[in-house]
C-alpha cells in the first residue's frame, strides 16, 4: 500500500479542480492512501472526494512563514511513513512539510527556490495550457510528460466530482425553506480574487429577470462579503418576480452551498472557486470571464458554456481593471448569458 500526502491549494476553485490528480491517482494504484493537508475550510470539501483517506489541517496562515511550526509539523508527520508526497503551491515554504517529514519521494513543479526540498522537480509546467493539466500531469512520470499532448487533451482527464448526500441535501433545502419543485438557476457574483473578475449586477439582474419570468427560481450564493452585491442585484429585479430570487450569500456555510449549488439545473458565474464547485455537482455552467481566460481554468462540466468579450487588452489576469473602465465587463452583455442559458437548454432537449 502506497501512503500519499498532498500539499493542497488554498483556493476554493483550485482545490476542486486538485480532485483530478487524486482521482488519477487511484486509478494507477486503488489500494493508495491519499492525505490532503490544506487550510481547514476545505476539509468539507475533501471530505467530498471519496478519493481522500484524510484531510488534515493546515494551521499555518495562507503566505505565513513560520519555519518552526513547519518543522515541528513534518516531524510529526514521520510517523505516518508516506512514500511519496505531491506538492501543489508553488512556493518554498509549501514543500518544507515534506522534507521535514522525510518522505521519499517529494513531487512538484520548479517555483521559487524548490531544489533539494524536491527530489522528483518538474521543469516545464507552462507546457501544459490548463491548471488540471498540471495538477494531473504530476501523477506521471516526468519523462513522459513533455506537454499538454501528453495527456491526451483536456477530455481525457477525469473531471472532479465532489459527491452530494441525498439526505444532507434535503436537510439544507429544509434549512432554508427552499423547494426543488420549479427550475432552479444559481447566480454566483462574488469574485474573491477582485473587481476584474466580477461582471455589473445590472447585468445579472437582467439574467434574473429573463428567467424568472419563465417561472424558474434564482438562487443567488456567495459569501459575507458578497451579501451586498447579491442585494443589488435582487432590488433591480422587477418587484412582481422577487418572491422569486433567493438571496443565500453570507447564509451558508461552504458545505451548505455546495449542496445547495447540487440542486440547482444551471449556474452563472463570475470565474470563481463556487463556478468550479457547480461544475463538480454536475450542473450546467455558464462561465462569465473578464480580465481571465477559459484558455487556464475552465470549469470542468460536461455541459458548459463560456462567453467573454474579445477586447484586446483582455485576458490581463489583473485583480483590478489597469485602464480603470472594466470594458471587458462592462460590454459584455445580459444576452450573451441568456444566450448562453438558451443553447444548454436546446441540448437538454435534443438529448431526451
Amino acid at each position: 500500500m502506497t501512503k500519499i500526502l498532498i500539499i493542497g491549494p488554498s483556493w476554493v476553485g483550485d482545490m476542486v479542480m486538485s480532485q483530478s490528480l487524486y482521482i488519477t491517482l487511484k486509478q494507477q494504484n486503488p489500494d493508495s492512501l491519499i492525505d490532503v493537508m490544506a487550510p481547514g475550510w476545505c476539509k468539507p470539501i475533501l471530505e467530498r472526494m471519496p478519493e481522500v483517506h484524510r484531510a488534515i489541517d493546515m494551521p499555518i496562515g495562507h503566505g505565513e512563514f513560520n519555519l518552526k511550526a513547519r518543522r515541528k509539523l513534518g516531524i510529526e508527520l514521520r510517523s505516518e511513513g508516506y512514500d511519496e508526497a505531491y506538492i501543489l503551491p508553488n512556493s518554498a515554504k509549501s514543500a518544507l512539510i515534506p522534507w521535514f517529514a522525510k518522505i521519499p519521494k517529494r513531487i512538484g513543479w520548479k517555483g521559487e527556490m524548490r531544489y533539494g526540498l524536491l527530489n522528483d522537480l518538474r521543469p516545464n509546467k507552462k507546457a501544459f495550457q490548463y491548471m488540471v493539466e498540471r495538477y494531473v500531469a504530476l501523477a506521471h512520470p516526468k519523462q513522459a510528460m513533455v506537454n499538454s499532448e501528453s495527456l491526451g487533451g483536456l477530455d481525457s482527464l477525469p473531471r472532479p466530482a465532489l459527491t452530494i448526500d441525498a439526505q444532507v441535501q434535503k436537510n439544507t433545502l429544509n434549512k432554508f425553506g427552499l423547494s426543488t419543485e420549479s427550475k432552479i438557476f444559481g447566480l454566483c457574483p462574488g469574485a474573491e480574487f477582485g473587481p476584474a473578475k466580477k461582471w455589473p449586477e445590472a447585468h445579472y439582474a437582467e439574467v434574473a429577470a429573463s428567467v424568472s419570468k419563465e417561472g424558474a427560481q434564482v438562487w443567488l450564493f456567495g459569501s459575507q462579503k458578497d451579501v451586498e452585491t447579491c442585494e443589488k442585484i435582487r432590488s433591480l429585479v422587477p418587484q412582481e418576480q422577487q418572491h422569486q430570487v433567493v438571496v443565500l450569500a453570507g447564509q451558508t456555510s461552504l458545505i451548505e452551498a455546495v449542496d445547495l449549488l447540487g440542486a440547482c439545473d444551471t449556474v452563472i458565474s463570475n470565474d470563481s472557486g463556487l463556478m468550479h464547485v457547480a461544475a463538480a455537482v454536475g450542473c450546467n455552467v455558464v462561465a462569465i470571464y473578464g480580465s481571465t481566460s477559459p484558455k487556464y481554468t475552465p470549469p470542468l462540466a460536461e455541459k458548459v458554456e463560456m462567453v467573454h468579450t474579445d477586447i484586446e487588452c483582455r485576458p490581463c489576469f489583473k485583480r483590478e481593471c489597469q485602464f480603470g473602465h472594466l470594458k471587458c465587463l462592462k460590454e459584455l452583455p445580459a444576452s450573451s448569458a441568456i444566450e448562453a442559458i438558451q443553447k444548454l437548454d436546446a441540448i437538454a432537449v435534443s438529448k431526451c
